[in-house]
């Protein structure tokens, strides 16, 4: 196998993680949960981290273009899945159809709330991610990749978390604004322990790449 192939096999497993953990997360984003007992998310939640992390991967090593890509083309399939949710949800289902119309419209109509505000907040929140990672970078060099992943990763959260979940819950009348308030603030919290706990995967994820294609920078 010839470098180019491996470069390619890289993206394209690292584009197939990041594509199916945010389409995963839409359609499962429905569900609200608490966590710790202290704070109500959507369980979508837990999958988004993975997603920044495999952001920070993909700027790292196939630059800010690769990111942009992914983004859009991942936008245009939750577009797309948002589209054959909503022919779903028009189609009645048979009198013996183990979920019936009710069950299947609560779960997927509450999943395309999710869809709306998780679109304008992806994309918002990755442009802003990739700006800011290679500010820091220009100013680091090579060097410091916990702080340019930490740093992007801090700034994206917060237009993120914020947008998706007034979008998702405000919007359709399913939380009152403190409580939007209170859940986005636990949630930003929520996604900012994570960011850290995830920076030695991120050093993993770049040796393993660099082992992979060790002539690759």
């Amino acid at each position: 196998m010839d470098f180019k192939n491996k470069k390619d096999l890289v993206f394209l497993v690292l584009a197939g993680f990041f594509i199916t953990n945010a389409i995963v997360a839409e359609l499962i984003g429905g569900k609200l949960v608490s966590f710790f007992g202290i704070f109500t998310q959507s369980i979508g939640i837990i999958l988004w981290p993975v997603v920044f992390l495999l952001t920070d991967l993909i700027n790292e090593h196939f630059g800010k273009d690769g990111v942009r890509k992914l983004t859009f083309i991942t936008v245009g399939l939750i577009v797309y899945i948002y589209i054959l949710i909503a022919i779903a949800m028009k189609i009645p289902a048979v009198s013996f159809s183990p979920v019936n119309d009710l069950v299947f419209n609560t779960v997927f109509g509450q999943s395309q709330w999710i869809i709306i505000g998780s679109i304008t907040a992806f994309v918002i929140s990755q442009l802003v991610d990739v700006y800011t990672f290679w500010l820091i970078r220009k100013a680091t060099g090579k060097y410091l990749i916990w702080l340019r992943a930490t740093g992007s990763t801090i700034i994206s959260q917060l237009i993120d978390t914020f947008v998706v979940q007034f979008i998702a819950f405000v919007v359709p009348g399913y939380w009152k604004l403190s409580e939007f308030i209170n859940n986005a603030l636990y949630g930003y919290s929520f996604k900012l322990i994570v960011a850290v706990l995830l920076i030695p995967f991120i050093y993993l994820g770049h040796k393993v790449i660099e082992k992979w294609i060790p002539s690759y920078e």
